[in-house]
């Protein structure tokens, strides 16, 4: 065996599935930030190298923070740009890869079925080249519907070839999560507009279910399924929960606010509008700097909660919120094991929940100290700059849950600030515990010593 083939089999034994998930996304997100730093990108002066890797970052991690105006700053090139990094973005290079593969009638090695499978099953399956195939297909023909429904909306306002542009980008960026939108004000423009809010609501609802739940309700649907799993079940109440709660929330606590003057019908378009966006989209049709802070604190739990698993959103997902609560519940019952359904929830799973929150948790409080620490005040006394911290836990959390809400402070940012929400928009998209996880070598003995007790609670 010569030198090279001993390096190929060295770096093939180091590249894990983790490690190339990740790499992957790094990949294209390095790429993204090159091409939006040329001059062919932008609509006036060249961006900086921050700016351009941040705007690429958001993308590729279907976050939607911006710290540039996508809309005049970027090129109709560069839109496009940010359109393909967030279409591939949402749904994973290596996804692309494994159907072009597949359609060519090439063979699929086995850590690609492992990264695929692991981003949208929550089981192995045998028929995962179909399942991936039909979440491609049913990708494309949502997006397609989501765009001829905007499309007949903004004609009225924009030229032919304007409105459809417009209606592509923000029907993809919707079903993709990431909230980027060519308005400057986002959606407020359209606040009581019932096409536009319906269609974006039900574009980020399914985009952030998950595949594997968009997979099982179209097959019962047709019958091929009896029925849903445990998983989509849960995915199903908790969103749905999440979403009604969060609007009743929002229509409370801004009642007599920013909701107040306006006829009914918009109060509860803008109340179910603002309770959705923050599972993981980023769109808004209010001006969330303006809002109470009861509401804001609200709107910080459902970002960190965000999506559900094998979906182009971030956060700790709503399964693993809902397996904690569950945890909690039957704790207080006396119970060892959490049943739900008439189902047991094995133990490795439920280890796992608890890692992922306090890891996010962890990362998040990190993330703030690091914009708090380089945040530059002037001459503010620290009675008036206090606002700082809510805005930077804010900001950071819906880089965390890959959001892309932001309460104005995102284009204030310095570079420093920008470098931390960048990591923070990569770590929620890949998740904390698959980047902590791609560290470390497999195979490695695991030494178990005796127990001792100690006190905790």
């Amino acid at each position: 065996m010569n030198t090279l083939q001993c390096a190929r089999r060295s770096i093939s034994r180091r590249l894990t599935p983790a490690r190339i998930f990740i790499l992957s996304f790094a990949l294209m997100i390095l790429i993204g930030a090159f091409l939006l730093w040329m001059s062919f990108a932008s609509s006036g002066y060249r961006l900086s190298f921050v700016d351009a890797l941040f705007t690429s970052a958001s993308a590729v991690c279907v976050t939607g923070l911006a710290s540039i105006d996508i809309g005049k700053d970027l090129s109709f090139t560069g839109q496009v740009i940010t359109l393909m990094l967030f279409q591939i973005g949402g749904l994973g290079i290596i996804t692309f890869s494994v159907v072009l593969f597949g359609l060519m009638g090439r063979g699929i090695s086995f850590k690609g079925r492992e990264i695929v499978q692991s981003a949208f099953l929550h089981t192995p399956r045998s028929d995962f080249f179909v399942v991936v195939k039909g979440v491609i297909k049913f990708t494309f023909i949502i997006e397609a519907v989501g765009t001829i429904l905007l499309f007949v909306r903004f004609s009225q306002d924009f030229p032919l070839a304007s409105a459809f542009f417009h209606a592509l980008y923000n029907a993809v960026s919707a079903f993709n999560n990431c909230g980027y939108s060519l308005f400057s004000d986002s959606l407020i423009a359209y606040q009581g507009d019932w096409i536009v809010n319906l269609t974006v609501m039900g574009l980020i609802v399914l985009g952030g279910i998950g595949f594997i739940v968009q997979y099982e309700i179209i097959g019962w649907c047709r019958g091929f399924t009896r029925k849903l799993s445990l998983h989509s079940k849960i995915v199903l109440l908790t969103s749905g929960i999440l979403i009604l709660s969060g609007a009743v929330l929002f229509y409370f606590f801004e009642m007599d606010n920013i909701l107040k003057g306006m006829p009914w019908q918009r109060q509860m378009l803008a109340s179910f509008f603002q309770s959705i966006t923050p599972r993981t989209a980023g769109f808004n049709t209010v001006d969330i700097g303006r809002l109470m802070n009861d509401t804001i604190l609200v709107m910080i739990l459902l970002m960190f909660i965000g999506a559900s698993p094998g979906s182009t959103g971030g956060g700790i997902k709503t399964t693993s919120f809902a397996l904690l609560l569950l945890m909690i519940w039957n704790r207080m019952k006396g119970s060892h094991h959490v049943n739900v359904m008439n189902r047991q929830i094995p133990r490795e799973i439920l280890e796992r929940t608890i890692a992922i929150i306090f890891a996010s948790a962890f990362i998040v409080g990190l993330v703030t100290s690091v914009l708090l620490f380089f945040c530059v005040e002037g001459d503010l006394t620290p009675d008036r700059s206090r606002h700082f911290f809510v805005e930077y836990l804010f900001e950071t959390v819906s880089a965390f849950g890959t959001v892309g809400l932001s309460m104005g402070v995102t284009p204030k940012l310095n570079d420093i600030q920008k470098l931390a929400i960048v990591l923070m928009m990569f770590a929620g998209r890949v998740g904390p515990l698959t980047l902590a996880f791609s560290w470390y070598s497999e195979g490695k003995k695991e030494i178990k010593y005796a127990e001792e007790s100690i006190m905790v609670g």
